[in-house]
């Protein structure tokens, strides 16, 4: 046997146990496809990717074959994540509002794969994940310029639901009229109360008469419906294609920086990771002097981070409240169970909401 023989035969039986390693690695994507979809995740994961490439292509010891195999990895992760894409297409991820809201574009920049489903409210969408309608649920929680969504709030306190991670997305308000319209014919703006609210100055600047309606993209359906020249709705571009409007003008909030934060609610909590460092948690604190102050310094003590605390009355007792934490730091570490078991101490329920790496914008 020559030594191209000798270097065939090699190939042939390295190219055999590839063929079955290839397999085992598809099988385990099989399964971290139907744990996303349990958990409400997206397919991708750059972090993870990146991490997976850098620890792997170590291994390499002959450096004229790093290269090589950065796409080698590469090429193979595009694979898992091509049949991630594949399996996921049945997802169904509950929004509230309808086709063109903001609410459903983050959910299919988050989840391109899945089905989208509109909700008639919150609640809706929040319930069509317990009832298993839906894998998941897009929900918001937090706008920068008009603040907490206390019903999704209420709803995260009250519910059975975990939080498998938070988005970001910019929200860029336009006003939108029928065609042949003009800004100086509109009388009267229709959108959701805090679309409004983001374009007040501009409202006022040119006396409009605001009209809230349940939300952005159902603010344009009407327009279109009425198709009348003096009346326009304040909403995104996706509204305007969508529902065959035309953008009077664009970017009309008052923030240049207006970004809405949401949140995938799932029926499992998600696994713990080392990586994690950020959390939600909701707490009730025993009545009695000082247990507020107690709870938020025993986060402190052991190094948490507090990043927002906010108060929501319960709704069972009058001037009872809970309290809504986000901070940072891993929970699931020594120190953060340590620091859950003395927080249960002066609280009268501590819940975790959810745990993730990192807020992800889109």
């Amino acid at each position: 046997m020559n030594d191209l023989q000798k270097a065939r035969q090699i190939i042939n039986e390295t190219d055999v146990e590839m063929a079955r390693l290839f397999e085992r690695r598809m099988d385990a994507a099989r399964l971290v496809a139907a744990y996303k979809k349990e958990n409400g995740l997206p397919v991708d994961d750059f972090a993870r990717e990146e991490e997976i490439i850098k620890r792997n292509t170590s291994l390499i010891t002959d450096e004229d074959y790093r290269s090589y195999y950065v796409s080698f990895l590469q090429n193979t992760i595009g694979l898992s994540k091509n049949l991630q894409h594949r399996l996921l297409d049945g997802m169904r991820v509950a929004y509230s509002g309808v086709e063109g809201a903001f609410a459903n574009i983050a959910a299919e920049r988050i989840f391109p794969d899945a089905s989208c489903v509109a909700c008639a409210d919150f609640k809706a969408a929040y319930d069509a994940v317990v009832n298993g309608d839906c894998d998941c649920a897009l929900l918001p929680i937090e706008n920068s310029n008009n603040g907490d969504v206390g019903q999704v709030l209420d709803l995260a306190f009250f519910g059975s639901l975990f939080v498998s991670g938070v988005y970001e997305i910019e929200i860029v308000q336009n006003l939108l009229g029928v065609k042949g319209a003009t800004v100086q014919d509109i009388k009267q703006v229709i959108s959701h109360p805090q679309a409004l609210g983001q374009c007040t100055p501009y409202i006022r600047e040119h006396g409009f008469e605001p009209i809230e309606e349940v939300n952005t993209a159902v603010a344009a359906r009407k327009v279109a419906e009425w198709g009348r020249t003096d009346i326009a709705a304040i909403g995104s571009e996706e509204a305007a294609e969508k529902f065959g409007l035309v953008k009077l003008e664009s970017h009309i909030n008052e923030s240049s920086n207006n970004t809405t934060r949401f949140a995938v609610f799932s029926r499992a909590e998600k696994e713990h990771s080392k990586s994690d460092r950020h959390f939600i948690m909701l707490f009730t604190v025993k009545n009695a002097a000082g247990s507020l102050g107690r709870a938020v310094s025993v986060i402190g003590e052991y190094g948490f981070n507090l990043r927002a605390l906010k108060s929501r009355p319960t709704k069972e007792l009058i001037w009872d409240y809970y309290f809504y934490a986000e901070g940072e730091g891993n929970l699931y570490g020594e120190e953060g169970k340590a620091m859950l078991a003395e927080l249960k101490k002066c609280c009268s329920s501590v819940k975790i909401l959810g745990s993730f790496e990192k807020e992800i914008r889109v």
